[in-house]
């Protein structure tokens, strides 16, 4: 168990600058205390306490801003960045190293009693403020951009960004924490920009072919 709870403190120092010491993320983290509080409630709800396990995770949301259903599961070194608003629904599957900011939903888009939430796989990030909806999956190591509304599969090793969702960028083998989510592609601007430049393009050509036929037409009097 101390095993296991040294690789999640020190998890939250490599993903977070901001962690100075040991005994600042004991006093200070609430996604640190969340993750404690719901493998309590998970464990309940796994062996048949589910009122108590419901009453354990209505506690930590309580204190944490941080709402998980105690069927949720979680891997091992997960970090949850401040964290408040952040939702995970009973069905949803978090692999290991994955990192979580604030306001992200992992929730659901079915009223059936089967597996209706997402599954994330090992190392991926999600951006603040990221929907990520249904019974999807995030492909390992990829990233879902801040504010992203994310409603299908993303492949391992992708960048996802945009409502919806869309696949920007696929193949990253850098495993490594990129918190500099400003410099995520955009495909909406990009394509504006492509026709930007069309329009340009086209207007020099429509310029060209206007002053041709002026000329043609001045010789034509002369």
């Amino acid at each position: 168990m101390f095993k296991n709870l040294r690789a999640e403190i020190q998890a939250i120092k490599d993903k977070d600058p901001a962690a100075r010491s040991t005994l600042e993320i004991f006093l200070c983290y609430p996604g640190f205390y969340a993750l404690l509080m719901h493998r309590v409630s998970h464990w309940l709800w796994n062996h048949s306490l589910k009122l108590l396990a419901r009453m354990n995770s209505n506690l930590a949301r309580f204190l944490t801003g941080i709402e998980i259903h105690p069927g949720a599961t979680f891997g091992k070194r997960v970090f949850i960045d401040h964290g408040m608003g952040v939702v995970v629904g009973e069905t949803a599957i978090v692999g290991d190293d994955v990192l979580i900011y604030q306001g992200v939903i992992l929730g659901g888009t079915s009223t059936e009693k089967t597996k209706r939430h997402p599954t994330i796989e090992d190392g991926v990030i999600i951006g603040a403020g990221a929907k990520v909806m249904g019974n999807i999956t995030i492909g390992k190591y990829s990233k879902i951009g801040t504010g992203a509304v994310v409603l299908k599969d993303v492949p391992p090793e992708s960048t996802c960004v945009g409502v919806p969702g869309r696949i920007v960028k696929c193949k990253n083998n850098a495993h490594v924490v990129d918190l500099e989510h400003n410099k995520l592609p955009d495909p909406v601007a990009e394509a504006i920009r492509s026709l930007e430049k069309q329009i340009k393009e086209n207007e020099e050509i429509i310029k060209i072919l206007l002053d041709k036929h002026d000329l043609c037409l001045n010789e034509d009097v002369l």
